[in-house]
């Protein structure tokens, strides 16, 4: 059974995509375009596009959601983002399959390391990454999912100055033109949801570890990266959900590479503050949202947040604030996807203007 909720004078697949309200379990495509400009890159054009399906459409069995998600932009000076992941899940959920793999060719900014880098500090360096990441959890009992991490990466960065700036200062920038690396180590999930997608209650716990070996040039390195995050979904009311959010990052071993150190600020934690303004060995940080369904298409959430980076402990006097808000589009309801427009506000450092982020993308923030 379909109900329909279209405008008539637009194509018909672009009708599809997003107006068709559909209750059945069938596969659906979704594509963002992507145009934006900024000095170093010019112009960017691109899109991003989500295909969603369930690998089993038995009610019943409540199969969640897989995935696959590529994006790709280029720009007018040259630069260019490819990537493509996928999150599958099997009938009844009893295993996981995760993997992307990602190509870089951009601007990239370094304001050095530590939690109170300047604006004024910025140098800019062309990074190229090649990156690849593949999963696997089982289910062990009931909501605990065990399984592994594994993948590679190439960084390569030109337009470095070593001499002076940043790269040299205290702690001082380490692997500045770059490094290759594979790694594998385990991972654990609690997941108890109601929807992976767009969760109204439960609990999800992911916790995994990257032993990581260097190769090509960089064979002497030797490290790994812990990485948690907690996060839980309160059903208030049938249109008001509140969602906690708790991650914490860090980087092990003798070695820290620069581009491997824990960044605060994305588009989904910390928003408002540039990816990579702030980075160090530790990462900390925690957001409440709130999320309130409008209707079955439209809806409006609130954040707040703080978090900070630290070389070795933490401390509540230097954590970061975070806030803002935005609005989703669901264009699918049956599945819970949606776009999303957030804007986050960060802190105010003397001499500078306040830091703050827009930011389109799909699917929730957490």
């Amino acid at each position: 059974m379909q109900a329909h909720a279209q405008v008539s004078w637009l194509p018909r697949f672009i009708n599809r995509m997003y107006f068709d309200k559909d209750s059945t379990k069938k596969s659906s495509f979704v594509v963002l375009p992507i145009l934006t400009s900024a000095p170093e890159t010019g112009l960017e054009v691109g899109g991003a596009g989500l295909y969603s399906f369930y690998s089993d459409t038995v009610s019943a069995n409540h199969t969640r959601v897989s995935n696959i998600y590529p994006y790709i932009s280029i720009t007018t000076k040259g630069q260019s983002h490819f990537s493509v992941s996928t999150d599958y899940w099997s009938p009844k959920n009893l295993y996981n399959y995760t993997a992307s793999i990602s190509y870089i060719n951009y601007p990239f900014n370094f304001y050095g390391i530590g939690n109170s880098t300047r604006k004024t500090d910025v140098e800019s360096v062309d990074e190229k990454r090649l990156k690849l990441n593949i999963g696997s959890d089982w289910l062990i009992i009931k909501n605990l999912y065990a399984g592994f991490v594994a993948g590679g990466f190439n960084y390569k960065y030109t337009g470095v100055d070593s001499t002076g700036g940043h790269f040299g200062n205290e702690p001082p920038a380490e692997n500045i033109y770059g490094g290759a690396s594979i790694f594998v180590g385990p991972s654990l999930v609690y997941d108890s949801r109601d929807n992976n997608t767009y969760s109204t209650k439960g609990i999800i716990i992911n916790a995994y570890y990257n032993a990581m070996h260097g190769i090509l040039s960089n064979n002497g390195y030797i490290g790994g990266f812990f990485n948690i995050e907690y996060s839980q979904f309160f059903l208030l009311n049938k249109k008001l959900v509140l969602g906690l959010d708790i991650q914490e990052q860090s980087l092990t071993g003798g070695s820290l590479p620069f581009y491997l150190l824990p960044a605060l600020g994305s588009d989904e934690m910390m928003r408002g503050y540039y990816n990579g303004r702030y980075r160090d060995r530790n990462f900390i940080a925690g957001q409440t949202e709130l999320r309130y369904r409008i209707n079955d298409r439209i809806g409006i959430v609130g954040f707040l947040g703080t978090g900070e980076v630290a070389h070795e402990m933490f401390s509540i006097n230097t954590l970061k604030p975070n806030y803002g808000g935005g609005v989703r589009y669901f264009f699918d309801t049956e599945k819970g996807l949606s776009i999303r427009a957030d804007y986050g506000i960060g802190e105010k450092v003397a001499g500078e203007s306040r830091q703050s982020g827009f930011y389109i993308g799909l699917g929730q923030s957490f």
